[in-house]
């Protein structure tokens, strides 16, 4: 005997009938970490000795995928096997993409042991990652899905990259933590941004759903730590410097360096025993 009303019960039998075509989150995300698993031997939790378990692995995952688009087969544009047929016929160059990041990550960043020591513990490469794979079912017209593997990255990172965003060649998040890019946003090559930055929108009013809404940063451009950048119109040229805690909502020419100068006092303590107890 349940102390739920019968009536809310019954209630919530129809919301689940009428919700039956949704996304699984967690077999979407065991998917992602598969095919993750599957590119990046560092990140993998298991051996594969020979071409045969390779391979097996992957038909096991492409199988994965077409249970995942079967439950949504309604909003597809295609047939669930199709999409997942061409979905892997995209995974090897979604590979090199993502050694490209991982290689740049590593080239810029002296911290940085070796490339595997990127893939397998930078929470930036592990968002770009997720962004890549997930933003290739947007670019296939698979709904939803996208959104639930952007959401897995941003819990497990702080990273938050719409999968719609589009975004170059070799992209580096240093840090990463706070790091937001929204839907529109379009960035160039070799872009690195550092932790807190925000491309974000001007307006959030529902009447510009369909409208250019975040900034468009061009090649070659670093933009650091806090740096808030506003506006669908704003448009950062190629091979700029933003500075850090920019705020941002006009655009700058090629080869810029836009920041400010924070007002810092300093002040002396001519009673040092007394130090610890200071007032501002």
């Amino acid at each position: 005997m349940t102390a739920i009303s019968p009536s809310f019960i019954d209630h919530l039998t129809a919301v689940h009938q009428q919700s039956r075509h949704v996304v699984p989150h967690s077999m979407s995300c065991a998917f992602l970490d598969g095919v993750l698993q599957l590119l990046f031997p560092s990140l993998s939790e298991r051996s594969f000795s020979s071409r045969s378990e390779v391979e097996a692995y992957a038909m096991l995952l492409r199988a994965d995928l077409e249970k995942i688009l079967y439950r949504i087969e309604e909003r597809l544009p295609g047939k669930p096997y199709e999409i997942a047929d061409a979905y892997f016929e995209a995974v090897p160059d979604l590979q090199q993409q993502l050694n490209d990041d991982a290689a740049a990550i590593e080239a810029g960043d002296p911290a940085a042991v070796n490339v595997d020591e990127v893939i397998r513990t930078y929470p930036g490469f592990f968002a770009v990652a997720v962004y890549r794979l997930a933003h290739q079912f947007c670019r296939m017209g698979v709904p939803l899905l996208p959104r639930v593997l952007a959401t897995y990255a941003h819990t497990k990172t702080g990273i938050d990259i719409h999968p719609r965003a589009n975004i170059g060649a070799r992209f580096c998040i240093d840090h990463g933590t706070g790091v937001v890019i929204g839907e529109t946003a379009e960035i160039g090559d070799n872009v690195k941004v550092y932790q807190g930055v925000t491309l974000g929108a001007l307006s959030v009013e529902k009447s510009m759903a369909n409208v250019k809404r975040h900034p468009t940063i061009e090649d070659n451009v670093i933009i650091y730590a806090g740096a808030t950048i506003l506006g669908g119109k704003t448009v950062v040229g190629h091979s700029s410097i933003i500075g850090g805690n920019v705020w941002l909502t006009e655009s700058v020419p090629p080869f810029a360096r836009v920041y400010h100068h924070p007002q810092i006092r300093v002040s002396y303590y001519e009673d040092r025993a007394n130090v610890l107890n200071f007032s501002i």
